[in-house]
Protein backbone atom coordinates (compact mmCIF):
# COMPACT_ATOMS: atom_id res chain seq x y z
CA UNK A 1 0.00 0.00 0.00
CA UNK A 2 1.19 3.55 -0.68
CA UNK A 3 -0.25 6.49 0.99
CA UNK A 4 0.08 10.59 0.31
CA UNK A 5 -0.02 12.63 3.54
CA UNK A 6 -0.55 16.30 2.54
CA UNK A 7 -0.20 18.41 5.71
CA UNK A 8 1.40 22.12 6.33
CA UNK A 9 2.95 21.26 9.46
CA UNK A 10 6.16 19.68 9.30
CA UNK A 11 5.82 17.19 12.73
CA UNK A 12 2.41 16.00 11.92
CA UNK A 13 3.90 14.78 8.31
CA UNK A 14 6.82 13.29 9.73
CA UNK A 15 4.61 11.65 12.63
CA UNK A 16 2.32 10.20 10.04
CA UNK A 17 4.98 8.74 8.01
CA UNK A 18 6.48 7.01 10.43
CA UNK A 19 3.24 5.67 11.52
CA UNK A 20 2.75 4.14 8.28
CA UNK A 21 6.21 3.06 7.94
CA UNK A 22 6.01 0.99 11.44
CA UNK A 23 2.94 -0.68 9.95
CA UNK A 24 4.69 -1.47 6.72
CA UNK A 25 2.50 1.13 4.29
CA UNK A 26 4.61 3.48 2.17
CA UNK A 27 4.36 6.92 2.95
CA UNK A 28 5.44 9.98 0.62
CA UNK A 29 4.46 13.51 2.07
CA UNK A 30 3.68 17.10 0.52
CA UNK A 31 3.64 20.12 2.13
CA UNK A 32 0.32 21.97 0.27
CA UNK A 33 -1.97 21.07 -2.10
CA UNK A 34 0.07 22.41 -5.15
CA UNK A 35 2.82 19.92 -4.26
CA UNK A 36 -0.21 17.22 -3.70
CA UNK A 37 -1.19 17.58 -7.20
CA UNK A 38 2.39 17.29 -8.84
CA UNK A 39 2.92 13.92 -6.93
CA UNK A 40 -0.57 12.59 -7.89
CA UNK A 41 -0.43 13.35 -10.94
CA UNK A 42 2.57 11.58 -11.64
CA UNK A 43 2.65 8.78 -9.14
CA UNK A 44 -0.40 6.15 -7.78
CA UNK A 45 -1.71 6.00 -4.87
CA UNK A 46 -3.79 3.76 -2.78
CA UNK A 47 -5.17 6.44 -0.17
CA UNK A 48 -4.93 10.33 0.46
CA UNK A 49 -4.39 11.68 3.86
CA UNK A 50 -5.12 15.41 3.71
CA UNK A 51 -5.39 18.31 5.94
CA UNK A 52 -8.65 20.52 5.39
CA UNK A 53 -6.56 23.64 6.53
CA UNK A 54 -3.15 24.37 4.21
CA UNK A 55 -1.76 27.76 2.78
CA UNK A 56 -2.53 27.87 -1.07
CA UNK A 57 -4.57 25.54 -2.44
CA UNK A 58 -5.83 23.87 0.63
CA UNK A 59 -7.38 20.18 1.40
CA UNK A 60 -10.92 20.71 0.21
CA UNK A 61 -9.57 22.22 -2.94
CA UNK A 62 -7.20 19.61 -3.12
CA UNK A 63 -10.07 16.96 -2.76
CA UNK A 64 -12.46 18.60 -5.74
CA UNK A 65 -9.31 18.29 -8.06
CA UNK A 66 -8.57 14.91 -7.73
CA UNK A 67 -12.59 13.72 -8.30
CA UNK A 68 -12.71 16.40 -10.88
CA UNK A 69 -9.57 14.72 -12.79
CA UNK A 70 -11.46 11.53 -12.30
CA UNK A 71 -8.84 9.29 -9.81
CA UNK A 72 -10.74 6.78 -7.65
CA UNK A 73 -8.39 7.07 -4.59
CA UNK A 74 -9.72 7.30 -1.63
CA UNK A 75 -9.31 10.26 0.62
CA UNK A 76 -9.46 10.82 4.54
CA UNK A 77 -9.28 14.69 5.60
CA UNK A 78 -7.93 15.88 8.85
CA UNK A 79 -9.72 18.59 10.31
CA UNK A 80 -9.47 20.44 13.61
CA UNK A 81 -12.54 20.85 16.20
CA UNK A 82 -14.24 24.28 14.56
CA UNK A 83 -13.68 22.74 11.03
CA UNK A 84 -16.60 19.83 11.40
CA UNK A 85 -19.16 21.78 9.11
CA UNK A 86 -15.67 22.04 6.13
CA UNK A 87 -15.53 18.40 7.33
CA UNK A 88 -18.91 17.90 6.42
CA UNK A 89 -18.74 19.77 2.72
CA UNK A 90 -16.09 17.82 2.25
CA UNK A 91 -17.55 14.70 2.85
CA UNK A 92 -20.65 15.54 0.08
CA UNK A 93 -17.73 16.56 -2.01
CA UNK A 94 -16.17 13.32 -2.54
CA UNK A 95 -14.13 12.60 0.41
CA UNK A 96 -14.18 8.79 1.68
CA UNK A 97 -13.86 10.27 5.18
CA UNK A 98 -12.49 12.48 8.05
CA UNK A 99 -10.97 12.85 11.32
CA UNK A 100 -10.92 15.36 13.92
CA UNK A 101 -7.43 16.79 15.39
CA UNK A 102 -6.14 15.38 17.73
CA UNK A 103 -7.07 11.66 16.41
CA UNK A 104 -6.10 8.06 17.39
CA UNK A 105 -3.32 6.92 15.22
CA UNK A 106 -4.66 3.70 15.30
CA UNK A 107 -8.28 4.84 14.21
CA UNK A 108 -6.19 6.36 11.25
CA UNK A 109 -5.26 2.73 10.16
CA UNK A 110 -8.46 1.17 10.62
CA UNK A 111 -9.85 3.50 8.36
CA UNK A 112 -7.28 3.63 6.23
CA UNK A 113 -6.86 -0.45 5.46
CA UNK A 114 -11.06 -0.42 5.09
CA UNK A 115 -11.33 2.33 2.53
CA UNK A 116 -8.03 0.73 0.63
CA UNK A 117 -9.60 -2.43 0.70
CA UNK A 118 -12.75 -1.67 -0.39
CA UNK A 119 -11.73 0.68 -3.30
CA UNK A 120 -9.61 -2.71 -4.38
CA UNK A 121 -12.56 -4.54 -4.07
CA UNK A 122 -14.87 -2.12 -6.29
CA UNK A 123 -11.32 -2.42 -8.67
CA UNK A 124 -11.48 -5.87 -9.23
CA UNK A 125 -15.41 -5.97 -9.87
CA UNK A 126 -14.97 -3.49 -12.53
CA UNK A 127 -12.47 -5.15 -13.92
CA UNK A 128 -14.23 -8.49 -13.87
CA UNK A 129 -17.39 -6.66 -15.38
CA UNK A 130 -15.63 -5.55 -18.62
CA UNK A 131 -12.78 -8.54 -18.69
CA UNK A 132 -14.51 -11.59 -17.89
CA UNK A 133 -17.06 -11.61 -20.44
CA UNK A 134 -17.25 -13.26 -24.14
CA UNK A 135 -13.36 -14.17 -24.99
CA UNK A 136 -12.03 -14.92 -28.31
CA UNK A 137 -9.80 -13.30 -30.47
CA UNK A 138 -11.35 -13.81 -33.60
CA UNK A 139 -13.34 -11.15 -35.62
CA UNK A 140 -16.86 -13.09 -34.23
CA UNK A 141 -15.99 -12.65 -31.17
CA UNK A 142 -15.26 -9.22 -31.46
CA UNK A 143 -18.51 -8.35 -33.09
CA UNK A 144 -20.48 -10.56 -30.20
CA UNK A 145 -18.90 -8.24 -27.38
CA UNK A 146 -19.45 -4.99 -29.62
CA UNK A 147 -23.06 -6.17 -30.20
CA UNK A 148 -23.18 -7.02 -26.22
CA UNK A 149 -21.69 -3.42 -24.94
CA UNK A 150 -24.15 -1.78 -27.14
CA UNK A 151 -27.40 -3.45 -26.26
CA UNK A 152 -26.81 -3.91 -22.62
CA UNK A 153 -27.80 -0.58 -21.48
CA UNK A 154 -30.88 -0.98 -22.53
CA UNK A 155 -34.13 -2.84 -21.43
CA UNK A 156 -34.62 -4.27 -25.09
CA UNK A 157 -35.39 -8.72 -24.67
CA UNK A 158 -32.77 -10.43 -26.51
CA UNK A 159 -32.07 -13.49 -28.18
CA UNK A 160 -29.30 -15.84 -28.43
CA UNK A 161 -28.83 -18.52 -30.48
CA UNK A 162 -26.13 -20.64 -31.12
CA UNK A 163 -25.05 -24.70 -30.46
CA UNK A 164 -24.76 -26.18 -27.34
CA UNK A 165 -21.73 -25.17 -25.71
CA UNK A 166 -21.15 -22.47 -27.46
CA UNK A 167 -21.00 -19.87 -24.41
CA UNK A 168 -24.97 -18.46 -24.68
CA UNK A 169 -25.17 -18.30 -21.07
CA UNK A 170 -21.72 -16.77 -20.56
CA UNK A 171 -22.98 -14.02 -23.27
CA UNK A 172 -26.06 -13.59 -21.01
CA UNK A 173 -24.12 -12.95 -18.30
CA UNK A 174 -21.93 -10.13 -19.68
CA UNK A 175 -25.46 -8.55 -21.02
CA UNK A 176 -26.42 -8.21 -16.98
CA UNK A 177 -22.95 -7.36 -15.76
CA UNK A 178 -23.03 -4.12 -18.57
CA UNK A 179 -27.04 -3.25 -17.81
CA UNK A 180 -28.25 -0.87 -15.46
CA UNK A 181 -29.77 -3.76 -13.31
CA UNK A 182 -26.26 -5.39 -12.80
CA UNK A 183 -26.70 -4.26 -9.34
CA UNK A 184 -29.60 -7.04 -9.15
CA UNK A 185 -30.14 -10.56 -9.17
CA UNK A 186 -29.46 -12.86 -12.69
CA UNK A 187 -31.47 -15.80 -12.15
CA UNK A 188 -31.79 -18.50 -14.94
CA UNK A 189 -33.73 -21.81 -16.24
CA UNK A 190 -33.04 -24.28 -18.53
CA UNK A 191 -36.95 -24.79 -19.81
CA UNK A 192 -35.51 -28.14 -21.38
CA UNK A 193 -34.11 -29.35 -18.40
CA UNK A 194 -37.35 -28.88 -15.98
CA UNK A 195 -40.03 -31.59 -16.28
CA UNK A 196 -42.99 -30.08 -17.88
CA UNK A 197 -45.57 -29.87 -14.81
CA UNK A 198 -43.01 -27.96 -12.94
CA UNK A 199 -41.92 -25.06 -15.47
CA UNK A 200 -44.98 -23.08 -14.55
CA UNK A 201 -44.21 -23.22 -10.92
CA UNK A 202 -40.46 -22.15 -11.23
CA UNK A 203 -41.54 -19.08 -13.13
CA UNK A 204 -44.84 -17.95 -11.90
CA UNK A 205 -44.25 -19.46 -8.41
CA UNK A 206 -47.55 -20.59 -6.40
CA UNK A 207 -49.38 -19.83 -3.57
CA UNK A 208 -50.28 -22.10 -0.60
CA UNK A 209 -52.30 -25.15 -0.82
CA UNK A 210 -52.34 -24.70 -4.97
CA UNK A 211 -52.08 -27.95 -5.44
CA UNK A 212 -51.34 -31.22 -3.17
CA UNK A 213 -48.02 -30.31 -1.40
CA UNK A 214 -47.68 -26.85 -1.85
CA UNK A 215 -47.42 -25.87 2.06
CA UNK A 216 -46.20 -22.18 1.55
CA UNK A 217 -46.07 -20.07 -0.85
CA UNK A 218 -43.38 -19.71 -3.03
CA UNK A 219 -42.57 -17.54 -5.42
CA UNK A 220 -40.99 -17.52 -9.50
CA UNK A 221 -38.33 -16.69 -11.14
CA UNK A 222 -39.74 -13.98 -12.91
CA UNK A 223 -40.50 -12.44 -9.11
CA UNK A 224 -36.95 -13.75 -7.70
CA UNK A 225 -35.28 -11.46 -10.92
CA UNK A 226 -37.03 -8.61 -10.34
CA UNK A 227 -34.54 -5.69 -10.78
CA UNK A 228 -32.27 -7.85 -12.33
CA UNK A 229 -32.29 -10.30 -15.37
CA UNK A 230 -34.21 -13.60 -16.28
CA UNK A 231 -32.11 -15.88 -18.34
CA UNK A 232 -34.53 -18.22 -20.14
CA UNK A 233 -32.41 -20.88 -21.51
CA UNK A 234 -33.57 -22.78 -24.43
CA UNK A 235 -36.34 -21.13 -24.81
CA UNK A 236 -37.61 -23.57 -27.65
CA UNK A 237 -38.29 -26.48 -25.57
CA UNK A 238 -41.11 -24.35 -23.81
CA UNK A 239 -44.37 -26.59 -24.08
CA UNK A 240 -47.47 -25.19 -26.31
CA UNK A 241 -49.87 -24.44 -23.54
CA UNK A 242 -46.88 -21.98 -21.41
CA UNK A 243 -45.88 -19.90 -25.03
CA UNK A 244 -48.76 -18.18 -24.58
CA UNK A 245 -48.49 -17.03 -20.43
CA UNK A 246 -45.02 -16.53 -21.40
CA UNK A 247 -46.07 -13.49 -23.91
CA UNK A 248 -48.69 -12.44 -22.04
CA UNK A 249 -45.80 -11.57 -19.25
CA UNK A 250 -43.85 -10.31 -21.97
CA UNK A 251 -46.49 -7.36 -22.85
CA UNK A 252 -48.13 -6.48 -19.68
CA UNK A 253 -45.08 -7.22 -17.22
CA UNK A 254 -47.21 -8.84 -14.79
CA UNK A 255 -47.77 -12.38 -13.24
CA UNK A 256 -49.63 -14.63 -11.54
CA UNK A 257 -48.74 -17.32 -9.13
CA UNK A 258 -50.24 -20.65 -9.48
CA UNK A 259 -53.68 -20.55 -6.94
CA UNK A 260 -53.40 -17.12 -6.68
CA UNK A 261 -56.09 -14.25 -7.73
CA UNK A 262 -53.91 -11.10 -7.57
CA UNK A 263 -51.15 -9.88 -10.73
CA UNK A 264 -47.96 -9.14 -9.45
CA UNK A 265 -46.05 -6.46 -11.28
CA UNK A 266 -42.77 -7.84 -12.68
CA UNK A 267 -39.31 -6.08 -13.91
CA UNK A 268 -36.80 -8.32 -14.69
CA UNK A 269 -35.29 -7.92 -18.12
CA UNK A 270 -35.49 -10.70 -20.41
CA UNK A 271 -32.34 -12.71 -22.07
CA UNK A 272 -33.68 -15.80 -24.22
CA UNK A 273 -31.41 -18.45 -25.44
CA UNK A 274 -31.92 -21.43 -27.93
CA UNK A 275 -29.80 -23.80 -29.88
CA UNK A 276 -32.71 -24.64 -32.06
CA UNK A 277 -34.04 -22.77 -35.48
CA UNK A 278 -37.14 -20.99 -34.21
CA UNK A 279 -38.36 -19.53 -37.79
CA UNK A 280 -38.38 -23.35 -38.61
CA UNK A 281 -40.44 -23.99 -35.71
CA UNK A 282 -42.75 -20.91 -36.13
CA UNK A 283 -43.59 -22.60 -39.67
CA UNK A 284 -44.00 -25.85 -38.29
CA UNK A 285 -46.75 -24.84 -36.03
CA UNK A 286 -44.81 -25.60 -32.82
CA UNK A 287 -43.57 -22.58 -31.74
CA UNK A 288 -45.65 -19.16 -31.63
CA UNK A 289 -44.68 -16.70 -33.99
CA UNK A 290 -45.99 -13.60 -31.65
CA UNK A 291 -43.69 -14.89 -29.17
CA UNK A 292 -40.71 -15.41 -31.42
CA UNK A 293 -41.61 -11.62 -32.43
CA UNK A 294 -41.81 -10.59 -28.57
CA UNK A 295 -38.13 -12.58 -27.83
CA UNK A 296 -36.42 -11.24 -31.30
CA UNK A 297 -36.12 -7.56 -30.45
CA UNK A 298 -32.70 -8.24 -30.63
CA UNK A 299 -30.59 -11.00 -31.53
CA UNK A 300 -27.04 -12.67 -31.32
CA UNK A 301 -25.91 -15.27 -32.79
CA UNK A 302 -22.84 -17.40 -31.59
CA UNK A 303 -21.25 -19.61 -34.27
CA UNK A 304 -19.98 -22.94 -33.32
CA UNK A 305 -15.98 -23.26 -32.13
CA UNK A 306 -15.12 -24.66 -35.61
CA UNK A 307 -16.20 -21.79 -37.60
CA UNK A 308 -13.93 -19.57 -34.99
CA UNK A 309 -10.44 -21.63 -34.53
CA UNK A 310 -8.65 -17.97 -33.58
CA UNK A 311 -10.66 -18.64 -30.65
CA UNK A 312 -8.90 -21.14 -28.89
CA UNK A 313 -5.73 -20.53 -27.81
CA UNK A 314 -7.68 -17.62 -25.94
CA UNK A 315 -10.27 -19.88 -24.11
CA UNK A 316 -7.94 -22.54 -23.64
CA UNK A 317 -5.46 -20.34 -21.71
CA UNK A 318 -8.55 -18.88 -19.65
CA UNK A 319 -9.70 -22.67 -18.75
CA UNK A 320 -6.63 -23.93 -17.96
CA UNK A 321 -6.24 -21.20 -15.33
CA UNK A 322 -9.86 -21.69 -14.12
CA UNK A 323 -8.70 -25.49 -13.48
CA UNK A 324 -5.69 -24.68 -11.81
CA UNK A 325 -7.25 -22.62 -9.59
CA UNK A 326 -9.59 -25.18 -8.36
CA UNK A 327 -7.58 -28.47 -8.68
CA UNK A 328 -4.87 -26.64 -7.06
CA UNK A 329 -2.14 -27.36 -10.04
CA UNK A 330 0.72 -24.99 -11.13
CA UNK A 331 0.16 -26.06 -14.55
CA UNK A 332 0.80 -22.65 -16.67
CA UNK A 333 0.42 -22.51 -20.27
CA UNK A 334 -0.02 -25.20 -23.88
CA UNK A 335 3.51 -26.18 -25.96
CA UNK A 336 3.07 -24.72 -29.48
CA UNK A 337 1.86 -28.35 -30.49
CA UNK A 338 -0.81 -28.38 -28.42
CA UNK A 339 -2.29 -24.85 -29.36
CA UNK A 340 -1.81 -26.01 -32.84
CA UNK A 341 -3.45 -29.24 -32.16
CA UNK A 342 -6.21 -27.68 -30.36
CA UNK A 343 -6.90 -25.17 -32.93
CA UNK A 344 -7.07 -27.60 -35.65
CA UNK A 345 -9.69 -29.72 -33.99
CA UNK A 346 -13.30 -29.09 -34.81
CA UNK A 347 -15.20 -29.34 -31.25
CA UNK A 348 -18.48 -30.76 -32.30
CA UNK A 349 -19.09 -30.13 -28.51
CA UNK A 350 -17.40 -26.32 -28.30
CA UNK A 351 -16.72 -24.99 -25.67
CA UNK A 352 -17.78 -27.64 -23.22
CA UNK A 353 -15.53 -30.15 -25.11
CA UNK A 354 -12.84 -28.00 -25.27
CA UNK A 355 -13.20 -27.76 -21.26
CA UNK A 356 -13.49 -31.54 -20.84
CA UNK A 357 -10.11 -32.08 -23.16
CA UNK A 358 -8.63 -29.33 -21.20
CA UNK A 359 -9.26 -30.65 -18.18
CA UNK A 360 -8.47 -34.23 -18.89
CA UNK A 361 -4.99 -33.01 -20.17
CA UNK A 362 -4.14 -31.42 -16.87
CA UNK A 363 -4.26 -34.57 -14.82
CA UNK A 364 -2.52 -36.59 -17.61
CA UNK A 365 0.40 -33.71 -17.66
CA UNK A 366 3.92 -34.14 -16.47
CA UNK A 367 5.08 -31.02 -16.67
CA UNK A 368 3.88 -27.53 -16.15
CA UNK A 369 3.06 -27.42 -19.47
CA UNK A 370 0.42 -29.19 -21.59
CA UNK A 371 2.02 -30.67 -25.01
CA UNK A 372 0.12 -32.44 -27.88
CA UNK A 373 0.95 -36.02 -26.22
CA UNK A 374 -1.49 -35.15 -23.62
CA UNK A 375 -4.81 -33.93 -25.72
CA UNK A 376 -7.00 -37.08 -26.17
CA UNK A 377 -8.67 -35.15 -28.88
CA UNK A 378 -9.45 -39.10 -30.52
CA UNK A 379 -11.50 -39.75 -27.94
CA UNK A 380 -13.46 -36.62 -27.85
CA UNK A 381 -14.53 -36.86 -31.28
CA UNK A 382 -15.88 -40.23 -29.92
CA UNK A 383 -13.77 -42.81 -31.98
CA UNK A 384 -11.42 -45.08 -31.48
CA UNK A 385 -13.66 -46.53 -28.29
CA UNK A 386 -13.03 -50.20 -28.82
CA UNK A 387 -15.41 -51.05 -25.88
CA UNK A 388 -18.20 -49.82 -28.12
CA UNK A 389 -20.96 -52.20 -28.22
CA UNK A 390 -23.01 -49.87 -30.44
CA UNK A 391 -21.68 -49.90 -34.29
CA UNK A 392 -22.27 -46.45 -36.06
CA UNK A 393 -23.59 -46.76 -39.29
CA UNK A 394 -22.81 -44.86 -42.22
CA UNK A 395 -25.29 -42.22 -42.84
CA UNK A 396 -27.93 -43.42 -45.38
CA UNK A 397 -30.69 -41.00 -43.98
CA UNK A 398 -31.81 -38.61 -42.00
CA UNK A 399 -32.38 -40.78 -39.08
CA UNK A 400 -28.67 -42.51 -39.46
CA UNK A 401 -27.20 -39.16 -38.79
CA UNK A 402 -29.64 -38.49 -35.79
CA UNK A 403 -28.73 -41.99 -34.38
CA UNK A 404 -24.73 -41.63 -35.15
CA UNK A 405 -25.00 -38.29 -34.05
CA UNK A 406 -26.63 -39.67 -30.21
CA UNK A 407 -24.00 -42.51 -30.71
CA UNK A 408 -21.05 -39.79 -30.81
CA UNK A 409 -22.38 -37.81 -27.83
CA UNK A 410 -23.26 -40.82 -25.28
CA UNK A 411 -19.51 -41.89 -25.68
CA UNK A 412 -18.33 -38.01 -25.54
CA UNK A 413 -20.20 -37.78 -22.13
CA UNK A 414 -19.77 -41.87 -21.36
CA UNK A 415 -23.01 -42.40 -21.53
CA UNK A 416 -24.60 -39.54 -18.98
CA UNK A 417 -28.28 -38.79 -20.42
CA UNK A 418 -28.45 -34.68 -19.16
CA UNK A 419 -25.06 -33.63 -20.52
CA UNK A 420 -25.63 -35.74 -24.16
CA UNK A 421 -29.28 -33.77 -24.67
CA UNK A 422 -27.73 -30.99 -23.67
CA UNK A 423 -25.35 -31.18 -26.44
CA UNK A 424 -27.66 -32.10 -28.95
CA UNK A 425 -30.26 -29.57 -28.09
CA UNK A 426 -33.06 -31.92 -26.66
CA UNK A 427 -34.76 -32.68 -23.57
CA UNK A 428 -33.63 -35.46 -21.52
CA UNK A 429 -36.79 -37.27 -22.06
CA UNK A 430 -36.35 -36.78 -25.68
CA UNK A 431 -33.33 -37.99 -25.82
CA UNK A 432 -34.15 -41.16 -23.71
CA UNK A 433 -36.91 -41.62 -26.20
CA UNK A 434 -34.79 -41.68 -29.27
CA UNK A 435 -32.63 -44.52 -27.55
CA UNK A 436 -35.52 -46.41 -26.98
CA UNK A 437 -36.57 -45.81 -30.78
CA UNK A 438 -33.38 -46.45 -32.22
CA UNK A 439 -32.45 -49.25 -29.94
CA UNK A 440 -29.31 -47.70 -28.91
CA UNK A 441 -27.31 -49.93 -26.19
CA UNK A 442 -24.64 -48.52 -24.48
Amino acid sequence: MKVLVCDDEDNIRKLLKRLLNLEGIDADCAENGLSAQRMIASERYDAIVADLRMPGLDGLGLLRWIRAEGFRVPVIMISAHGDINDAVTALKDGADDYLVKPFDPDELLIKLKGLVKAQNLMNAAEGEKKSSGFLGASSSAEQIRRIIERIAPSSATVLITGESGTGKEVAARQIHALSSVSSGPFRAINIGGVPENLIESELFGYEKGAFTGAESRKPGLFELASGGTLFLDEIGDMPAALQVKILRVLQEKKITRLGGTSEIPINARIVAATNRNLEDMVREGTFREDLFYRLNVVRIRIPPLRERPDDIPVLAQAILAKYAESMGMRIKGFSPEAIAALSQHPFYGNVRELENVIERAMIFADSDVIEARDLDLRQALGRGDDKATVPIQDAQSLKDIERNAIIRSLHRWEGNRTRSAEELGISRRTLITKIQEYGIDL
